[in-house]
């Protein structure tokens, strides 16, 4: 039987941003990110894969509009992390 678990990060935007997977830029926000994760078995020692990086769109202060859940590389994720905090 294989464990999993899942966090959830909340990143706040100070300027828009653009992601590979979609079409639209999204707006400077707070948004909410989902990492599941899978217990790596046979090892002496507790260690975990990501399996999933998910996130929830719109931002959390967004009002109306449609809810989606939109995979992301996490690798892109980051670097949109730190290009809003270098701006």
């Amino acid at each position: 039987m294989t464990h999993m678990r899942s966090s959830e990060i909340a990143t706040t935007f100070r300027h828009p941003i653009v992601l590979a997977a979609l079409e639209t830029t999204q707006p400077a926000g707070t948004y909410r990110l989902v990492i599941e994760e899978e217990q790596i078995p046979g090892l002496s020692f507790l260690a975990w894969r990501r399996t999933a990086t998910l996130l929830h769109l719109p931002a959390l202060s967004a009002t109306g509009g449609k809810h989606q859940v939109v995979a992301i590389d996490p690798v892109e994720w980051a670097a949109l992390v730190e290009a809003d905090e270098r701006d």
